[in-house]
């Protein structure tokens, strides 16, 4: 198992980035252009029942043990004004996902993943990153490691999310610090301010940015002075899952604000993720298009908690089956095209 024990091993793993299978894809597309169809005629699902191939080596890939993890944390910027909610109100949702009565829950189930929830230090918000970095070096690689580690064995798909009151702000911070522009750009309603909180929530970001104008920008400085416990681990377990070859579908803003400064670092490290849906939140299609991934949904969804992301399990799902269970024009006794 990958693990973060120092800055060195993070940037070593960052660095150094295993591939897909290519003999698994070739062999994956051979079989779709076998089976008793037009050539590319179920779209994505082609291109989707491939990429598992990939990542699973194997030409006929299934999903079988797939994990949905949920990381929580709280933010010292909370107390800013920058949430419609308090910040109690992460602890809240975390009793509520444990005990089943979360939209992740019940979606979850639907998709038929097991649902891992990871609280992260509840009780010990981060800093506020207007005034210091959010968290220290050991508290980083910390929760590098909470991710890395819920990356259980045997997973064959692992779909992400996050609950944090206040990881919105934190997220267009992350966004902005690796990929530029100004606060405005990446700053959205999260759970639903008003245009006062919205502005109070530029006027932060863009407190956090001068901040720490002058730090180096790095990956792992980057999640550790405007991040939170839980965007560290989703990149931590972003990262391990890309080392242990487990394809990653991604939920909303936030879930990819995590990954950004890793992929400002090493952009290849989103071949093994896709998106599963466009959120909402503003800034989102941005960030999207800055990491190069296309989504599979667009509902305007903005709840986070993996919900997206495990509505996108079920199109995964519709492109093993039609992969795995269609005939081949042989099997058929159906004329292939000329």
């Amino acid at each position: 198992m990958i693990r973060f024990t120092d800055r060195a091993a993070f940037g070593a793993a960052l660095a150094k980035l295993p591939s897909p299978d290519p003999a698994a894809i070739e062999a994956a597309r051979a079989r779709q252009a076998s089976l008793t169809k037009p050539p590319g005629s179920l779209g994505r699902l082609e291109d989707i029942a491939c990429w598992l191939a990939g990542w699973h080596a194997e030409a006929r890939p299934r999903i079988e043990q797939a994990r949905a993890v949920v990381f929580a944390g709280n933010h010292g910027v909370a107390a800013l004004g920058v949430s419609a909610f308090p910040a109690e109100v992460t602890r809240q949702m975390v009793a509520n996902f444990e005990s089943g009565g979360a939209a992740i829950n019940a979606l979850s189930k639907l998709a038929g993943l097991t649902l891992e929830v990871v609280a992260l230090d509840l009780d010990r918000p981060t800093a506020d990153f207007t005034q210091a970095p959010a968290l220290s070096e050991a508290e980083c690689l910390a929760a590098l490691d909470a991710g890395a580690r819920a990356v259980p064995d045997g997973c064959d798909l692992l779909v992400l999310g996050e609950m944090g009151i206040a990881n919105s702000t934190a997220a267009a911070a992350l966004a902005a610090r690796s990929y530029g522009g100004d606060a405005v750009d990446w700053v959205g309603p999260g759970t639903g301010i008003d245009r006062a909180g919205i502005a109070r929530k530029i006027a932060v970001v863009e407190a956090g940015l001068a901040f720490h104008a002058e730090a180096p920008i790095d990956a792992f400085e980057t999640l550790r002075r405007v991040g939170g416990r839980e965007t560290a681990a989703i990149a931590g377990a972003v990262l391990a899952a890309r080392h242990r070859r487990v394809p990653v579908l991604l939920d909303g803003f936030i879930c990819c604000a995590a990954i950004a400064p890793l992929a400002a670092d090493n952009p290849a490290i989103v071949d093994h993720a896709l998106a599963g849906h466009r959120s909402a939140e503003p800034g989102h299609a941005r960030l999207l298009d800055r990491l190069g991934l296309d989504p599979l949904l667009s509902l305007d969804m903005r709840l986070g908690e993996a919900s997206g992301a495990a509505v996108a399990v079920l199109l995964l799902r519709a492109a093993l089956a039609a992969h795995d269970g269609m005939a081949t024009f042989a099997e058929a006794g159906v004329s292939g095209a000329t």
